[in-house]
């Protein structure tokens, strides 16, 4: 199959917009990429406003969609909101969850989101015995990302542990009664699962990765194999990092090291790691992020939103590390917001402007993104990579009067996901004229969350 669009204006990379380019696209590849297009050739899709590769969501927990507005107006901190994610999660049953990752990710879709990474932990039945395929709920989220028309690194997560103990010989406490659907038992059993969940849903639009929860759930020698399994087979590796100071100071008390550290010790930094939210790290920590090479998953709304904090982005991106972003728990689910977002507060912290430049935020809500969740052929627009990208109209109230020098600025620093008039994902439409081309996505998230929230 063979297509032809003419983009308005396209980034192409740089601190600025192309006017004027006609993309290719022979398959789900990009053929060729040219510019000076003043007007579009007769056969060609036209895609007013900016087009940019398709936004790239590296953190995603799909479930968490139905809290929104349910968890946001109360007082607590991230610990008493947990309380209130378990009673969602223990709702869930693979059907119920396919349809509510299917409107959650359609969602996505309808904000330019191309290819999005599922942090996955839910894995069992309510008491922790195994349904009768163990991987029901992996192979619920892969149909629904087909369906939705995005692609999915679904980052299958081992979760062992009720959290850091320094009381227990082990070091760590059990799985809570919420919790046990969460746990395979053992890293080995961990890894059987997820060996055959690869040679089931593995496809042209969906990669199985691995992830450990967090070092409180999950014990050094078991991230070491976890490392190990992921290296062995080129697949990302993905892990929560200092995401509240509680968690820092419950490692330090149990293993005498930050959580960072940890993760060097057991052979799980490198430059296929993403670190999720990495928000609390110590100067040694961003050190040794830096020199691994490692990603940092920034997750502004979620952090925001749960009272996390700030993490440090201008001094990882000085140590070396690359920043990516994720919705995570889909309070808003806006990858320009969370791009914007890491420059803003960045202002907050150093008191000056322009930490990082629009190409660096357009960067890291794109390609970053892509390379993140293993595919290191997407996230940009040029000849042989994927067929992924998103226009941004530029007709709304937001981006009025904005002219051509300005518009990836005013993109990314103005424009949001009701701005997304169209998404082309492995060269085939998905979103048009701002409308998912085969869902009734408000409908569905409607009907997939009373179902959840009633349960």
């Amino acid at each position: 199959m063979s297509s032809r669009y003419w983009c308005e204006l396209a980034w192409l990379g740089g601190p600025s917009a192309t006017p004027g380019v006609v993309i290719e696209v022979e398959g789900d590849r990009i053929a060729g990429v040219s510019s000076g297009h003043a007007s579009p050739p007769c056969d060609a899709i036209e895609l007013s406003g900016l087009t940019l590769p398709a936004l790239a969501n590296a953190h995603s927990h799909a479930f968490h969609r139905a809290l929104r507005g349910r968890t946001q107006g109360g007082e607590g901190t991230f610990w008493t909101w947990r309380d209130l994610m378990y009673g969602v999660a223990a709702n869930l049953d693979p059907q119920s969850y396919y349809g509510l990752a299917r409107a959650t990710f359609a969602e996505m879709a309808m904000a330019g989101i191309g290819v999005v990474g599922e942090f996955h932990y839910i894995h069992h039945r309510p008491g922790g015995d195994p349904y009768d395929d163990p991987n029901a709920f992996g192979a619920s989220l892969v149909a629904a990302a087909r369906d939705a028309g995005v692609r999915l690194t679904l980052l299958d997560t081992l979760y062992l542990h009720g959290g850091l103990s320094s009381g227990s010989r082990s070091g760590y406490a059990p799985l809570l009664p919420e919790q046990a659907r969460f746990g395979d038992g053992s890293v080995h059993a961990w890894t059987r699962r997820v060996e055959s969940l690869r040679a089931t849903v593995s496809g042209p639009g969906t990669r199985v990765g691995a992830a450990v929860h967090s070092v409180r759930a999950v014990d050094p020698p078991s991230i070491g194999m976890v490392a190990r399994w992921a290296k062995d087979r080129a697949l990302p590796l993905h892990v929560h990092v200092s995401e509240q100071p509680a968690e820092n100071e419950a490692c330090l008390g149990v293993h005498g090291r930050t959580p960072t550290a940890l993760l060097a010790g057991a052979g799980a930094l490198g430059p296929d790691t993403t670190l999720v939210h990495a928000t609390h790290l110590s100067r040694d920590d961003i050190d040794l992020i830096g020199a691994a090479g490692a990603l940092c998953c920034i997750c502004p709304t979620t952090e925001r939103d749960l009272a996390d904090g700030i993490g440090p982005c201008p001094d990882l991106v000085r140590a070396g590390a690359t920043l990516c972003a994720g919705s995570d728990s889909h309070a808003v689910i806006d990858l320009l917001e969370e791009a914007r977002a890491v420059e803003l507060s960045a202002r907050i912290l150093t008191n000056r402007r322009g930490v990082h430049s629009t190409e660096t935020l357009a960067a890291i809500a794109t390609v970053n993104g892509y390379r993140s969740l293993g595919w290191k052929d997407g996230g940009t627009i040029r000849p042989g990579c994927l067929a992924d990208f998103t226009s941004v109209g530029l007709d709304s109230v937001r981006l009025a009067g904005i002219d051509t020098p300005h518009i990836l600025d005013a993109v990314i620093f103005a424009a949001s996901s009701a701005d997304v008039h169209n998404l082309v994902v492995g060269g085939r439409p998905v979103v048009v004229g701002g409308t998912h081309v085969s869902l009734d996505v408000a409908g569905e998230l409607d009907s997939a969350i009373a179902k959840v929230v009633a349960a």
